[in-house]
Parts: C-alpha cells; structure tokens; sequence
C-alpha cells in the first residue's frame, strides 16, 4: 500500500442487542407470517436543530417514494407505528451497552441527552432514529499494541427493515424497528486495510462476550475512508470482516480513477456489494439532521451501576480459550470448538463435579460424539442434543465412576438414549461385567489365530467388536502388544 495515499479509515460497528425493543417492550423477534396491520405513509425533510435542512434528507424527499408499513397485533405497538410517545429506555439494553464499553476501555457518560437524527428513506415510522451518547474516549489495543481510540459509544434504535422495493414504493416489516443497537465509532486512525479488518475482529470478540444477538443481519460494519485528493465516503454494510480490505481497496481505486480523469469526488454514502464494489446511495449526511429528543426523559448513569457492572464484566474468547489450555491441557482446536458451541460453562461444570474424568472424556460426549452419532445413525444434532440432558450426562459419568460402564461403551449408550431408550435400560446393556484376564487373552489368541498377519491396529478393532465395551480398550491394547512382540 503506497504511503502517500494519505489513507484514513474509521470504522463504524452495529450490533443489536438480546433484549426487548428500546423504547417500548415488545419482543425483539423477527417475523415471516403474513402481517396483522399495514399503514401507508409518505416521508416529508424537515429542517434540523440549527434550521438548516439535511442535504441527505432533501436528496431522499425528492424521491417522492410511498412506504407501506407491516405490523403485528402481538409482537408491534403503536410506538413502532408512531402513533404513540416511547417509553423510558430498556434497563437492560442500558446496562449490557454499557457492559461493552467499559470492555471497550471507554468512560461512561453521568447523564445524556436522547436525540433525534433524521431518517426520511421510510425505514423509520416517525422519520428520525433516536439514539444516545453512553460512553467516550474508549480504544482497542491491537497486536503490535497499537491503540486505536474509540471517540464515542451509543445506544440506539435499530429500523424497520425492508421486505421489497419498487421505483416509487417500499415496503417494510416493523419487526426489526426498535431493536436496540450499540453503535461503536473509532477515530480515523486506521492506516492499512488490514488494520481495518483487526479492530473490527477484536471489537466483535468483545461485543459476543456480552448478551448480544447472533447470526446475519445482527452485526453491521460500516468502513468511513479518505484519500490524498480524493473525499470523504461512508460504505454502509461490509458484512464480513473478511471484506473489508477488498472494500477498502476498490473505493480507493474508485477514486484514484475519477483523480485521473479530473473528476471531483464526492463526498458519498455508498453500498457495499458482496464482491467488494459499493453502489452509490446518497449524499453524506452533516451534522444539520441531529435535534433532541423530548419525549424521552434524560438517562442518567450512576456510579453505582458503573461499580457493579465493572465488577461482574464477561471474558473475552481469548481469555476463556488460554484457561481451558492451561487448566484442562485441551488443545487450541479443542478450546476454540468448546467456545463457538457454546458449551464452555457445561464443560467447567463437568469438570469440576467429575475431576478424575479426563477432560477429553468430557469433550468426546459433548461435542465429538454427538457428531459422529448423527452423521452414522442419520438422527439430527438437535434430536441428539436434547436427548442428551445435562441430568443424563450427569448419569453417564456417574456410573463411569462407580465401574458400572467403560469408557469404551460411552458412545453406545449415547446412540441408544439418542435412538429413544432410557439410560437406566440401556446401561445394562453395556455393563461391564468381569471377564478373567485368561478369558480376555484366550479370545485375543483366537482372533490372532483367525486373522494373521493383521496390523495391530486391526486387531484391536476386532478386540474392541467381540468385547463389546466389557474390556477396557487400556488392558486389549497391553495383551495385544506383548503378544505379538
């Protein structure tokens, strides 16, 4: 990347969060069903705090579109169809937004202001989002330990989202309308488009550290960049960290292009495409669309509430993955499936109520033979998950540790409980019984008669098949060796 771009980027992240609406209580659920209510409307700019219309605004009025809106009489109210005043802010989306910037390094604010921004591209009912300053002067440090500051935190309402779209119409679904949002701004202190791609993977790391809405759609990344020459531009929506150096680059060789053909550039909100491109969408919005919100009592934050959610902040991913490696001697990969699935508090649970199971006992049976039971018997991961309770795991190890099982027949068991058999029934099935060790050596002498010239590792198949789960694998293993030594 030559360094006399005089390239600058700033990030902009949305995540929503696992709440209830911001500003009244409805459901944060998104819906498929056919709609209870539909409302027509048209949008109207009108000017901001400092009487001056956004020329964003104006560029979307002049569209002259109508906005059919979709609503449910159970899960949508009249706040999200505007016919209502909002209710006082959602606790909870307070405090988990406040939860990630202390993790952000950011200070919290000690009262705010709700605002108004103008939104007149329909998405919102009442034409503006009401959003709200909660913390500044944060950063995140990155692995040459370079900081890059977070100048301010918000909490906000996330919009309507759009079902179709015509030249003249669109239709949106209110389901999404109110979701809160946490808007994380960084400084434009980011040279490289890989750096770019950094802080949004660690910014990410912490916001899924905290109670947080998952899957497509949930999290949005906007990439704010200028060049030597060139103009400031916003590009809304570069799903996939992943994308985002590509992004970077094609805008920056968007504009060099117009530079060589002694074109001015704009200063633009685009939108990205999945294959790195952006589309133009509007002017940049200024500052002029911004006024406050009165219908919403100010929020104060005290130091109280700072002092207990400080106390109690969630680890980040890289933290719990180093304790899982170091205490439980787990493997990278291991550590790192245990997070993404989810079931890092069962597996700590497991393994301090059972200490003498191997930690690698207590991942098999709840990660890797839940796997490979769905994949031989065809019966689905969920089935198979919600089969295996806690209480039944619980058994498992219960009966491993009084010798009533091996660990051999775990998975058998599994299958069985999977399949629809009690584990009290299945158990005897699988109950290791005492075989002498010249009954277990007589049977291996049999099948090293039958069968030579095999690889130890083929009989110890053959071992494992006649035995049933009756011998532990440890003790076949021992008498096969020595035998064929």
């Amino acid at each position: 990347m030559d360094k006399n771009l005089g390239l600058k980027i700033g990030l902009e992240i949305h995540q929503q969060l696992d709440t209830s609406k911001l500003f009244c209580r409805c459901p944060s659920i998104l819906r498929e069903d056919e709609p209870d209510v539909i409302v027509k409307r048209k949008m109207y700019a009108v000017a901001g705090e400092t009487g001056v219309t956004d020329i964003a605004a104006l560029h979307e009025y002049e569209k002259g579109k109508e906005f059919i809106y979709q609503g449910y009489k159970d899960t949508t109210c009249e706040i999200e169809f505007d016919e209502s005043p909002p209710m006082e802010i959602d606790q909870e989306a307070l405090e988990i937004a406040l939860q990630i910037s202390l993790l952000l390094n950011a200070k919290p604010v000690e009262v705010s202001q709700v605002m108004r921004k103008t939104v007149i591209d329909g998405s919102n009912t009442s034409g503006f989002q009401r959003t709200l300053i909660i913390a500044k002067n944060g950063f995140v440090e990155l692995e040459n330990k370079k900081k890059i500051s977070i100048p301010a935190i918000c909490l906000e309402e996330d919009a309507a989202r759009a079902i179709k779209r015509t030249e003249k119409t669109t239709i949106f679904r209110l389901d999404r309308l109110g979701i809160p949002l946490v808007e994380i701004v960084t400084g434009p202190e980011i040279f490289l488009p890989e750096e770019a791609k950094e802080v949004a993977l660690k910014i990410g790391e912490i916001l899924r550290a905290c109670k947080v809405k998952r899957g497509i759609g949930t999290i949005r990344q906007d990439v704010n960049l200028s060049i030597s020459g060139g103009a400031r531009t916003e590009i809304k929506g570069v799903q996939e960290p992943n994308l985002i150096p590509k992004t970077i680059e094609n805008e920056i060789q968007r504009q060099h292009e117009l530079v060589k053909q002694k074109k001015k550039v704009e200063e633009t909100v685009r939108r990205a495409e999945p294959d790195g491109s952006t589309v133009f969408l509007r002017p940049l919005p200024g500052a002029a669309r911004m006024y406050p919100e009165t219908d919403v009592p100010l929020v104060y934050i005290s130091k109280e509430l700072i002092k207990k959610l400080q106390a109690n902040l969630p680890k980040l991913k890289s933290e719990i993955k180093l304790e899982l490696m170091s205490k439980y001697k787990l493997s990278n990969e291991f550590a790192s499936i245990i997070i993404d699935e989810n079931k890092t508090e069962q597996f700590q649970a497991l393994a301090k109520e059972f200490s003498k199971a191997s930690p690698l006992l207590i991942y098999k049976i709840l990660i890797l033979y839940p796997k490979e039971i769905s994949s031989h018997e065809k019966i689905p991961i969920e089935h198979i998950n919600e089969k295996m309770t806690g209480e039944i795991i619980k058994n498992l190890f219960r009966a491993l540790t009084k010798d009533e099982i091996s660990e051999s027949s775990i998975k058998d068991l599994m299958t069985d409980v999977s399949k629809g058999i009690s584990l009290e029934k299945a158990i005897p099935k699988h109950k290791t019984s005492a075989i002498s060790s010249n009954e277990i050596e007589n049977e291996i002498d049999k099948i090293l008669k039958e069968k030579p010239n095999l690889s130890i590792g083929a009989y110890m198949g053959l071992a494992m098949q006649k035995f049933k789960g009756k011998v532990e694998g440890k003790e076949i293993i021992e008498i096969l060796k020595r035998k064929i030594r």
